[in-house]
């Protein structure tokens, strides 16, 4: 009985849209809203996404304006978007908070593609250890007599195969997005 490789070939396709998850979060000069997803702020005692509480737009190619829907609350939003890593001081105007992105620097950018990198490389280390996983579950079947040893290895074949077509687009995505922030 060969290995059934669909749920290993799932994970490593959500090890990638985590990282194009995490990409769309690296902030390149351009306005976008992604900067903010992981941002909370302190609301009735609990933390809460401001996503889930303004509306976040793309006023023009620079700036992100971010409308909460309940003004007692852009204080807290302003003070949470400070605390983050987004790198940007907003600006309030008492209803709007305002995220005005520069176009990065020379060194800036080169901190933005070694940030892609450290991101690629922990999608690699995802895919890797659903590979690992696949290849465990491979020798105990054939430790508990479910398959033979040719199965084994064929599975395991199939189990590289998959890695090295995953691991090949983590590194073609990888590459596109550092020419794009080089062009910038």
């Amino acid at each position: 009985m060969k290995l059934n490789t669909k749920d290993f070939e799932e994970k490593m396709k959500k090890a990638i849209s985590v990282y194009e998850e995490n990409l769309g979060s690296i902030r390149a000069g351009q306005a976008n809203a992604a900067v903010i997803s992981k941002v909370n702020f302190e609301y009735w005692g609990a933390p809460t996404p401001i996503t889930s509480m303004a509306d976040i737009r793309v006023a023009d190619a620079k700036t992100l304006t971010i409308t909460p829907y309940d003004a007692t609350t852009l204080k807290a939003m302003e003070k949470a978007i400070l605390a983050s890593d987004v790198g940007i001081t907003p600006t309030n105007d008492g209803k709007i908070i305002r995220l005005v992105f520069p176009q990065p620097t020379e060194e800036r950018r080169r901190e933005l593609v070694k940030q892609i990198q450290k991101f690629g490389e922990d999608a690699k280390v995802a895919i890797r250890n659903v590979r690992r996983d696949a290849n465990d579950l491979c020798k105990k079947m054939k430790k508990d007599g479910e398959m033979t040893e040719d199965e084994q290895k064929a599975s395991e074949k199939s189990v590289q195969d998959l890695t090295d077509k995953y691991i090949k687009e983590v590194d073609a995505v990888t590459s596109k997005k550092e020419k794009e922030i080089m062009q910038i």
